[in-house]
């Protein structure tokens, strides 16, 4: 199944600016939210209507990212980054707007961005039964892939033709549960400010995923709905003080998934084939960019945006596959791997 994006929650404790954050570990869906945990370690618990307010002030991005609602005028906040492809496209040989910046002094001057949407997460459901009650036993996996993605599809057609909303089943936990996610669609979306990409990815590649970094990495735009701006019930106002010291402070968002629960042989495969595989694909991707970026200052322009998704990527699969490289992580997933085929193997009903 092609991974989605999916709304998780996530945990940081607050521990000033004059030193680095200490993160409470994990990431949650708003439907298993660790209450026992964060009782015991924070003396709070989130109730539904927090939870619930949380959730529809976040948004996602259609072509991948995060946002959220941030005044009673449909404004929305989200990175620089999600706005690079509509600044690229809005731009041309005189005009570019990811080099300099765009403001709208006025909501006229707001660019309109047709191609966009912004999905709010209204429900959920549990639909682990519907999925896997009607796929076929004792045949080749790639029937019961077939057979899963058929049930996926009719879940979602369901969905849609009764509500109205875009409706997708998202895959948790290696398959081991599926839950439906309702979005309410919204497509008039209209760019209201981003910073020169200088400050807003200041320092380049060389400090990306570096932290702290001192950066403007911020982009504006505005939700319309009928030709006037969006009136959102839940945003997130803005907080001129910031946060304490100290103060427990949660991030939402719609991130893709994780990999936490890979088995020893996936690890394997992504550091000895798949990995080195992508890195080698990225480094041509990156070098055909390069030769054409260089060809002049207009070409430069219509290779940014690309550039910075290969080079992003490249640091990442870096990243990941240096890990991987790490013996002790290995020894760690083994040791687990042996502790949960013990417990399968004393409980039947495993």
């Amino acid at each position: 199944m092609k991974p989605r994006n999916f709304l998780l929650a996530a945990l940081i404790l607050g521990a000033g600016l004059s030193a680095p954050l200490r993160a409470d570990e994990g990431m949650w869906t708003f439907d298993n939210v660790p209450e026992d945990q964060l009782f015991e370690r924070h003396g709070f618990i989130p109730d539904r209507a927090w939870l619930e307010h949380a959730r529809l002030a976040s948004l996602r991005f259609s072509d991948g990212g995060s946002g959220s609602f941030v005044s009673p005028d449909g404004l929305v906040v989200t990175n620089h980054h999600i706005a690079l492809g509509q600044l690229q496209k809005t731009s041309n040989a005189g005009r570019d707007y990811v080099k300099d910046g765009f403001y709208a002094r006025t909501r006229a001057e707001e660019q309109p961005c047709p191609d966009l949407e912004l999905n709010q997460l209204v429900s959920y459901e549990d639909v682990t039964a519907t999925v896997l009650s009607g796929l076929p036993k004792g045949v080749p996996p790639a029937q019961v892939n077939e057979a899963r993605r058929a049930a996926v599809a009719a879940v979602e057609k369901a969905c849609s033709d009764a509500t109205g909303l875009r409706c997708d089943v998202v895959e948790l936990y290696q398959g081991g549960e599926y839950w439906l996610y309702r979005y309410k669609k919204y497509t008039d979306l209209r760019l209201v400010m981003a910073p020169e990409v200088q400050a807003a990815f200041f320092g380049g590649n060389e400090d990306n995923f570096v932290y702290p970094r001192y950066n403007l990495d911020f982009a504006f735009f505005r939700v319309y709905e009928g030709g006037k701006p969006v009136r959102p019930a839940h945003f997130f106002p803005f907080s001129p003080a910031g946060p304490a010291e100290g103060e427990l402070v949660f991030v939402t968002g719609h991130p893709g998934s994780t990999s936490r629960l890979l088995t020893m042989a996936q690890l394997a495969m992504e550091r000895d084939v798949s990995g080195p595989y992508a890195l080698r694909s990225l480094a041509r991707a990156r070098k055909a960019r390069l030769e054409w970026s260089a060809r002049g200052e207009e070409q430069a322009r219509q290779a940014r945006d690309g550039l910075f998704g290969v080079e992003n990527s490249l640091k990442v699969r870096t990243g990941e596959l240096q890990g991987l490289s790490n013996g002790p992580l290995f020894a760690r997933k083994q040791a687990e791997e042996d502790a949960l085929r013990a417990r399968v193997a004393r409980d039947p009903a495993l």
